[in-house]
């Protein structure tokens, strides 16, 4: 009876009222996108479209960072830049020894590996898309246009972008 009240009481505590912390993102979607990485390259996707997706993921865990430092109060000069920068070469990490380092032409101007371009390319995005948001925003007044814009604008983003990647087949 006792085990059966305090868990009881413990599965109480989650509904109680706290203050919430603004987060760059949804932390459920970069745990689903962090997920389907692997599995989307063993059903085939394209290696620039995994790393569209995984230089997103990265520049999101960046973001995270910057708010952990803030949080910290650790600043000096280039944090922003460096964190990023750190968090997105972790893509290095990630598929070491799973793809082989392959470079293509891509449209004919650029000689690079498909992974490691779709890394820049979804970090990229996904800095510009943060920043488009915040513009949208202030032009509304301080307020998003409809419930969880600041998700579903990256998200419809790198979807597009995946898609194109796909039909170029990169």
């Amino acid at each position: 009876m006792k085990v059966f009240l305090g868990k009881f009481l413990f599965a109480g505590l989650f509904f109680i009222p706290s203050a919430v912390l603004a987060n760059p993102a949804c932390a459920v979607c970069t745990v689903a996108i962090g997920a389907s990485l692997e599995i989307a390259r063993r059903l085939g996707v394209p290696d620039s479209v995994v790393g569209l997706w995984a230089g997103a993921l990265l520049t999101l865990l960046g973001y995270w960072t910057i708010k952990f430092f803030d949080k910290k109060g650790w600043n000096f000069w280039g944090r922003n830049a460096l964190l990023i920068a750190l968090s997105v070469s972790m893509i290095g990490f990630i598929y070491l020894g799973q793809v082989p380092y392959s470079p293509v032409w891509i449209c004919d101007v650029l000689y690079i590996d498909p992974v490691l371009f779709g890394t820049l390319l979804g970090m990229f995005l996904f800095i510009l898309t943060e920043k488009v948001y915040d513009w949208m925003k202030v032009k509304n007044g301080g307020h998003a246009h409809f419930p969880f814009e600041k998700v579903v604008l990256p998200v419809v983003v790198l979807a597009l972008v995946s898609w194109l990647l796909c039909v170029c087949s990169f």
